[in-house]
């Protein structure tokens, strides 16, 4: 008697949190299907249409309705770098030879990808190392593999002293070698 007892209420507990979940599942936030594929309301958009709602702001149209007729996006010409003549966003690879310093441009950044580099700066501020979060002083050694940003000019990097190999940086911004 008592195991049929607690049988039951077993059931009744468990068919009440069924029925309570059903409930609950009805009036959640965003259960209901109120907006129509394709309306502004509607999270999801092709990369299509992204392309077609800028190429519209760039013209000055500014429209918040969908475009009706496909177009095709013209790709600008990035902006050229006053020291080197590089693109701003093209990575270049720099050999340094001892006794060279290579300079950075203001927001350059550089990647010792091999060989023993120290700061170099006029000043006592040095350069950040975004890789570990850390600010390197004037002298301070470059560990090879770490993003450097460099948020002023003539700052840059040189071989260690004492190295005789040379550094090979990657190198996107502006630079130059002195």
């Amino acid at each position: 008697m008592k195991i049929a007892w607690k049988v039951a209420a077993a059931a009744v507990v468990v068919g009440g949190g069924i029925w309570a979940g059903s409930l609950m599942n009805l009036t959640a936030e965003g259960a209901g299907v109120s907006t129509q594929p394709g309306t502004a309301d509607d999270p999801v958009v092709t990369k299509s249409y992204v392309d077609q709602a800028i190429q519209q702001a760039i013209k000055g149209g500014g429209t918040t309705t969908a475009p009706t007729t496909p177009s095709t996006t013209n790709p600008t010409t990035p902006a050229k770098n006053e020291d080197n003549g590089a693109s701003a966003d093209a990575i270049e690879i720099v050999e340094v030879k001892p006794g060279k310093i290579l300079i950075a441009s203001a927001g350059a950044e550089f990647i010792v990808r091999s060989g023993k580099a120290v700061v170099y700066s006029e000043d006592t501020s040095g350069v950040a190392d975004l890789t570990d979060g850390k600010d390197i002083g004037n002298g301070g050694a470059v560990a090879n593999n770490h993003l450097l940003s460099f948020p002023r000019a003539g700052r840059g990097i040189q071989v260690a002293e004492g190295n005789k190999y040379n550094l090979t940086v990657m190198v996107r911004g502006g630079y130059s070698v002195k």
